[in-house]
């Protein structure tokens, strides 16, 4: 059975391809999508090319930085859809972020909880994933959202890192840690994803909203410490987002992670594994 992943040029998608075997467990086999290489699709401008019926759609397509209009995760998010749709899969999962609950000082917020998005990145994730809730009826694929916290080496924390440049940490009032973040290793987000892709292919009931990151929240602070990097404070910033914490327990009753999986030695470790 296919495990079609879109958007497998980002840093997620390379990090799944670095990581995941040629057959993942249940007999899933990863396809990779790009745009000029693999499995070949223009999500916003070509009609889908099709793939084997009944297999599952892992959406990682999406926008972050301010080169092009966040408003485009909605676009391809539906694209995904469409895709799912056409291809009688089985199952869609589509990425989404934390940032659509906002912020709390003390909370970690549960699937069910109100939406605050504080920036414009948030609420395009918020419109996404209530464009998708829209397209969700019976007889299309499954739907689950995964609203992921940060991993590690794929964030703007230690992601750009770069040799002789010191990492500039936001200030957080009253935090000397700087900004609490959820963040989950490369690697536990791989066996996670393959253990919700092995669920979707048997058919197992999934949920429709599903937070994605390792327990508990921990400062950039000591995730730059566990690296080694070199780093000062930065100016203070009234934009800065003290805490952004998920409650994961929804999760870990579907694929439970191993004690300690949010230790920042232990999310470092797996970034730098080969």
């Amino acid at each position: 059975m296919q495990l079609l992943v879109l958007g497998a040029n980002g840093r997620i998608g390379r990090e799944l391809r670095r990581i995941w075997p040629r057959e993942l467990p249940g007999g899933l086999r990863p396809l990779w999508h790009s745009r000029n290489a693999g499995f070949r699709w223009d999500m916003l401008a070509d009609p889908f090319p099709g793939m084997e019926p009944g297999g599952v759609v892992l959406n990682l397509a999406g926008v972050t930085d301010a080169r092009r209009p966040v408003t485009q995760n909605i676009d391809l998010a539906m694209a995904a859809c469409a895709a799912a749709e056409a291809a009688g899969a089985r199952h869609l999962f589509l990425l989404s972020s934390a940032a659509v609950y906002g912020a709390h000082p003390t909370h970690d917020f549960r699937e069910t909880d109100p939406l605050a998005p504080a920036n414009p990145y948030g609420r395009a994730k918020l419109e996404m994933e209530q464009a998708a809730q829209d397209w969700d009826s019976p007889g299309k694929p499954g739907l689950t959202i995964l609203r992921l916290g940060n991993v590690v080496g794929a964030d703007a924390l230690l992601g750009r890192a770069r040799p002789g440049a010191p990492v500039l940490l936001d200030p957080a009032p009253g935090q000397e840690g700087g900004p609490l973040r959820s963040y989950i290793g490369p690697r536990s987000l791989a066996a996670v994803l393959a253990r919700l892709a092995a669920l979707a292919a048997e058919g197992a009931p999934l949920p429709q909203l599903l937070n994605l990151a390792a327990a508990p929240p921990v400062s950039m602070r000591a995730l730059l410490e566990a690296a080694g990097l070199d780093w000062r404070w930065g100016p203070e910033t009234p934009d800065v987002i003290p805490r952004v914490g998920l409650d994961t327990r929804l999760l870990q009753g579907l694929c439970p992670l191993p004690p300690g999986g949010g230790d920042p030695a232990r999310m470092v470790a797996e970034w730098r594994e080969p």
